[in-house]
Formats: C-alpha cells, structure tokens, sequence
C-alpha cells in the first residue's frame, strides 16, 4: 500500500513560508481528510440501511483519495476569500469533509452521502447543504463553469469597479480531459488574457476501467501551450526529488520518466522493498542500473516504496510551491498538471480496477487504527485547542466574505415598452428592435450583456452591437477608423456584447455563468445569448446545465423550423418546442407579433431580476414575415392589459368564433391551436372552415410550457387532495365550458407530439400536425405542404376532427 508516511520534506527550500511544523500539522487535516471521506462513502454503503439492495449506493474512495493533499493545499493554506472553487465529480467525499472540518457542514450530514434530502453524490450548488460554487458531475462542464465565471467575473469588475470574488479554480481528474468540450472552452478567444483562472489536473493516469498511455500527459500539455495557457507541473515530491538530485539521481529520474504508467502503477504496488529495488533497477544499461541503485542505497527496505510513490501531487510543499508558482501568473489562465496515484493511502492504490472499490470493514478497521482514530468517536473534528483544531478555525475565519451583492429591483421592469413595428415583420426582427429599447431601461440596460456563437449579425444583434460595442478585455487597435461601416466592430472593455468561436457549447456555458454573477461576484448581470435554433441540441448538454444550477439567463433561438425553408433539413429545428417544453427551470415562449415580443423580453428580464424564484427563457424565433394586423382584433376585444397577460399566461383566442362567426351553430366547433409561426395559415384555415359552416377558434399558444405546466399542477393538486377544486388556470380561459368537448387541431413548426397534450386536458380527439420528417430546401408554402403544416392541411385536419367526434 502506498502510504501518507513521507520521509520529511524540503520545506525550507521550497519558498512557501510555512515550516516544517507547519507541514506537519497540514499533514495530520491531510490525514483526518482521508478518513472523513473514505468513511463517508463506507457508512453509505456498510452501515446505513440500503432498501434497495442489492443495487449498491455508491462512491468512490479510490477517486477521493487520489485528490486528498492537493484538497488540503487549497483548503487549508492556498485559497482565501472570494476564491470560487469547482470540484472533480468522484471526490465530494473529500469536499464535504473539508468543509465539516472548517465548520461549514453539520456532522449530521456525513451519514447522508446519496440519501434523499443528504450530500448529493457529486457537488451542487441546489442541493447540497454546504456552500458549493460549482456543481460538478456532467463530466467537462464543471470543470470549465469557473472559466467562464472568471469572465463574468472580469467583465463586472471592468463594468462595475468591483467584485466580490478573487480566483476560479478548477480541481479537474485527467480523464475529464476527453471530453471535447473541456478543449473548445481552452481554444476560446474569449478566455485569453484571464489571469485569474487556475486549473488543477488530478493526473492519476486513471479512468474508469484502464490505465491512461503516458504518451497522453505529453501531448495535453502542448495543446493547453499552444492554445496559450501557461503550463505547470507538480510531478515529483520533494522526497523524490532530492533523491533525483543526489549521487545516481539522473538515472533514478531517466528511470522512472521513461516508464510506461502501466508500469509505474505496478511498480508502486510492490511492499517488498528487496523486490522492488529490484525491478526499480531493472534495465539493460549498466550505467543506468548502477545509478539507480546509488540512488536508493541509503533508503531502508521499508521506506523504498514510499519514496518511488513520492509524486508533486501528493507532497503538500511541492503543491504549494507550485500553486504559489501559478497565482503570480497574471497574463494567462494557468494548468497545473498534478500527478497522483489513484487511491493513495488505501489498500487498493494504483489498481487498475479500483474506481469502484470499497474498503472491506477489516480493512478500515486498519486504516483507522493507523490514524489513531478514536472508535467511539469516528466522525470527530479536532479539539479546538489542539494544533489542527487552531488552524482549521483560523483558515475558516480566512474565508469570511464582507462583500454584499448588489441586487436589481423587480419593479424597474416596466409593463410595457415603447417599440415601433413595421406592419409586417418577422420575430427575429422585433427581438433586435426590443433589445435597444430594452438597453435604455434605467438601470436594467447597462446591466445587459449579449453574446452568440459567431452568429450576432444573422440573428439581428447588429443594432445593439452598433450602440453598445462589443466587449473585450482590453480595447483591439482599430485599423479601419476611417472607413464607412454599417456595423461597428470595435472591441473594448465598454463594450455590452461578447462574441463567441462557433461552439454552442461555450455559449450556454458562458450564459450560465454569467446568469450566476450576483451570486458568484456579488454584481448582477443579465445574459442574453441567441442561437441558430437547430444548434440549440449541439449545446444541450450545456444549457442542461445551466438550468441544474438555477442561473438566469435568456436566449432566442432563431431562425427556427422548416419556415427557415431555403436553408434544408440541416438548418431546420424540429425538436426544439418538446425541449422548451419538458426543461426544468426554464420558461419557453414562441411569439407571433412584434407586440407580443416586448412582453416576452420585459417578462424574461423580470424572471432574471427574481434571484428567488426566477427562471431561465427561451425565446424561439422565426426570420418569417407576419402581417401584424392579424392581431388587432384580439387587442380590440381583450384590451392591452388583459391581452398582455394572457399572453404571458400561454396562449390567447386570437380568431373567436363567436366574435368571427357568431351567426354559426355551436354543434360544430373545433379549436385549432397553432405556435407562434404557423398563426398565418391557422387563421386562413379557420377562414375557410368558417366557410364551410364550422365554428373554428384559433388559439395561439405562446407559451406551450406554461399551458402545459398549468395542466400538470392542476392534476398533482387533485392527486394530493381529491377534493381540491380543478384549477387550469390560463387553460380554462382558452376553453371555456360550453366548447370543452370540441376537437382539437394542434399545428407546430416542430414535433407534431409538442401540443397535442391540449387534448388530455379535457380527454377530447386531437389531430395533431408538426414536422416529423428531416426538410428540406425549398419554398416555405413547397415545404408547408410537404410536411402537412400549409393551411390546406389544418382546414382538411379540422374536418377530420369533427368527424372524429361524430364517429
């Protein structure tokens, strides 16, 4: 087993202003780190009652322990106030050990790992009872969330004179390095220049079921260099080193840098110290073999293997060297690549097979009788009066925060706005016009800030960039100042808009965070983000993300569905309304009009400005022209007012047949219910329908996912109380009672299943009509028709409804 048990380190060579007492007493938190969190995980699974055996609870000690010194250099010695941190996903044994010991975490809690209402099993900001910045878990996202932090931190401290935060820090385990995202948030030009990003990589050459080639550390310090990182490593300990520095030393480090991880892993293992010199040795060259036994030939059998397991990543005096080297980098974000064994400290480390390994109960019994652990009392912190004890109290009272955020008031968001629009526009349209208005409400537009995926001038963000600029952290040179532009492309830090490579992926990760910087910087910030809509699937994964995490923040996907006809199946969003739909945390609207644009703008920065109870909003948008009139009717009869809420509610009778065909008999109605774009040919369906003597409503539904929601909550209040009144809310208006047993038409520039839900409200046939197919290029009425989305299809699919309810 490799051991805690070093031969005493270099402290004074080091430069890090602790002593060698210092060390020790870090070394013996180090210790009580790895007990609290290999317990944690064992009384998850050994001690509490599992009633779902024999599933297994989980976590993983071999991961926990890989981490523990470099935890206890950050916790107990490198970070200080306003630090924000993000912890690799397998070690929040270790997290949540660190804060109980700084007295952030009841004990109470250390039983709880993966239990409902306990520590959730990989850190979250929502669900864990200790203060955590980042939620880690979604393997790559957390590990870059504090990159883009550290930019919204920098842009309100540009913007705003200070910030309550200091440095982001990631704690990242080498096998996260594979996902892609992880290099297109290192390759962003965005980024360059921060020089308050750390990350630290847990090199234990580990994944979850093999070793990692060496070959690999290499070629990922080169691509984090090239892409103008500045480049650490904390490889060897202190132990190690000075036997590398020593008579025979080069060969001893030649030896140990030529071996494959395969090898080392092994090699590590080995109790035996005769066999293990051995082996260590082991090599053709006679020179080399000579040396590497001068190396170790004053190092006692028994120390030998703690000497070849000395890496920089679990000696604390080379970590803090190191992390002491990265914090005078101001230039650059900075990697340290820290090299570990997977599992040090306990029985199984540097198994190949360990990620999932549990201690047996012997062999805990073991560990806690080499730490002098008390057996009455397993979860203690240290005596308040004791070294350890001081020290955890002094580093706690480091942490304190004096910063208080600023917040933005709801009521600054007015009603209405006062945006001019043509008689005929498109939504993508009417969002770059609200937008300028919107950046003149007092003290709400300077806190605006909009980005894209190179995108900005295709989704009509020219306008706000012409009048806001575009942000960067220091002001690029113009070398066109005399030249005639439409569009003033001049980056400085006053810019308002931060224009991102084509990664969809960064941009929900930088929305995200940036929807989190009152929280995490202490000044608000509203991100608004747009989209083409059919990439809004490239960046899922990341706009999951930041709805876990409850960040505010907005974004328009635009252009949207086939209606974006000319551009083919490549360009064309299908599945977009289902997602706005079934997303957690997330408010979705689908406009028709110029007007209703402004009230859904207004409603996003309200829901933006509500840090309690707030939501994220997804605008999605159509580059299709709409004659605005077709809305005047519906003004006419609701007035401003109620039309205004109503369309915030979900959805509106915007063609009512006993205002439109009032002469018509009530046997035949049909509603046909239409998202934002399809409202042209909804209403010249409804046309014709009447036409043929059928009382058709048109229902536009601007906001599926209100309606929907409104349905749900209406039968889970039944379900708690079968007594409880049926409240539908918005959808009792849509339907009052004398036409709920009509049919329904559903129509969607999307998935035919989005709407069809309408018809479970009131268990009535529903013909639903969307896009189910990949499109194509061509015509926006061709491709209507080829889908079944024209108005000829919603007039044919309203007959069949009504036949549907007579047979």
């Amino acid at each position: 087993m490799v051991t805690l048990r070093q031969a005493p380190p270099r402290v004074e060579d080091e430069g890090i202003g602790l002593s060698s007492e210092d060390i020790a007493v870090l070394q013996e938190i180090e210790r009580r780190i790895l007990w609290l969190s290999t317990l944690i995980v064992h009384h998850a699974n050994n001690v509490r009652e599992n009633p779902d055996k024999p599933t297994k609870v989980g976590g993983h000690q071999a991961s926990s322990a890989s981490v523990v010194t470099i935890m206890t250099a950050l916790y107990f010695q490198f970070l200080r106030a306003g630090d924000r941190t993000s912890i690799k996903p397998h070690a929040s044994p270790v997290f949540h050990a660190c804060q109980y010991l700084l007295g952030r975490l009841d004990e109470r809690y250390l039983t709880t790992l993966r239990e409902l209402g306990g520590l959730q099993s990989y850190p979250s900001r929502t669900k864990d009872p200790d203060p955590v910045d980042f939620s880690t878990g979604s393997v790559g996202l957390g590990a870059v969330a504090p990159v883009f932090a550290a930019l919204a931190a920098r842009y309100a401290e540009l913007k705003f004179g200070s910030v309550s935060s200091n440095r982001f820090i990631s704690l990242i385990g080498d096998a996260e390095l594979d996902e892609g995202n992880v290099w297109e948030t290192v390759a962003e030009e965005a980024i360059q220049g921060l020089g308050n990003v750390i990350w630290i990589i847990d090199l234990n050459r580990q994944s979850l079921d093999r070793v990692i080639p060496g070959i690999k550390a290499a070629r990922l310090k080169a691509l984090f260099a090239g892409a103008g990182w500045s480049v650490l490593e904390a490889k060897y300990g202190t132990s190690l080193e000075a036997a590398m520095e020593a008579r025979g030393g080069d060969a001893l480090r030649r030896r140990i840098d030529s071996m494959s991880n395969e090898e080392y892993q092994s090699l590590i293992r080995v109790i035996d110290g005769a066999e293990l010199r051995r082996r260590l040795a082991d090599v053709a060259d006679r020179r080399w073999h000579r040396g590497i036994l001068d190396a170790v030939t004053d190092v006692p059998d028994d120390q030998l293997q703690t000497l070849v397991g000395n890496l920089g990543g679990h000696d604390l005096p080379k970590l803090l060297q190191v992390l002491d080297e990265a914090d005078r980098v101001d230039h650059a974000p900075v990697v340290i690549f820290a090299y570990t064994v997977k599992g040090y400290g306990l029985t199984f480390a540097g198994d190949p097979m360990n990620h999932s390994q549990l201690l047996t109960n012997t062999q805990l019994e073991h560990l806690r009788e080499e730490f002098g652990i008390d057996e009455v009392d397993q979860w203690a912190r240290f005596a308040s009066d004791s070294a350890p004890g001081a020290w955890c109290a002094a580093t706690t009272e480091r942490f304190r925060e004096e910063h208080a955020a600023t917040s933005l008031p709801l009521d600054a968001i007015p009603d209405s706005i006062d945006t001019r629009h043509p008689k005929q526009t498109s939504t993508q349209e009417a969002f770059g016009r609200t937008l300028l208005r919107a950046g003149e409400i007092p003290h709400i537009g300077e806190r605006i800030v909009t980005m894209s995926p190179d995108v900005a001038t295709s989704t009509h963000l020219a306008g706000w960039i012409n009048k806001s600029g575009v942000f960067s952290i220091e002001e690029a040179h113009d070398f066109e100042s005399d030249a005639k532009r439409m569009l003033r492309w001049q980056p400085s830090p006053n810019g308002q808009h931060i224009e991102l490579g084509i990664s969809e992926m960064n941009l929900f990760m930088a929305l995200s965070q940036f929807g989190l910087t009152e929280e995490l910087s202490g000044q608000p910030l509203i991100p608004i983000g747009t989209v083409y809509d059919p990439f809004i699937c490239r960046g899922l994964d990341a706009l999951i993300y930041g709805l876990y995490i409850h960040s505010k923040m907005i974004f328009a996907g635009t252009p949207a569905g086939v209606s974006l006809s000319p551009e083919g199946g490549a360009h064309q969003s299908t599945v977009t309304p289902s997602l706005g739909i079934e997303l957690p945390n997330l408010v979705y609207f689908e406009p028709t009009f110029g007007r209703e644009v402004d009230w859904m703008l207004l409603e996003a920065l309200r829901q933006c400005c509500d840090r309690e109870h707030g939501l994220s909003t997804y605008l999605r948008l159509s580059t299709k022209p709409i004659d605005q009139s077709l809305m005047d009717e519906a003004l006419a009869r609701l007035g401003e007012d109620e039309l205004r809420r109503q369309v915030l509610a979900g959805g509106y009778r915007l063609v009512d047949r006993t205002v439109d065909a009032s002469d018509l008999a009530d046997s035949d109605v049909v509603h046909i219910a239409t998202g934002g774009i399809m409202v042209p040919e909804a209403v010249e369906a409804a046309r014709r329908l009447h036409e043929e003597g059928v009382a058709a409503n048109v229902i536009n539904v601007t906001s599926g996912n209100r309606l929907y929601g409104a349905g749900r909550e209406a039968r889970r209040a039944q379900l708690r109380d079968a007594r409880a009144p049926l409240d539908l809310g918005q959808l009792a208006t849509l339907f009052p009672k004398g036409e709920r047993r009509a049919p329904i038409v559903t129509v969607q520039d999307g998935a035919s299943h989005s709407l069809a839900f309408l018809g479970s409200i009131w268990g009535v046939p529903v013909v639903p009509l969307g896009v189910d197919e990949f499109g194509q290029s061509g015509s926006r009425q061709a491709v209507y028709r080829t889908v079944g989305i024209d108005a000829e299809q919603i007039f044919n699919a309203g007959m069949l409804a009504l036949d549907l309810v007579e047979n």
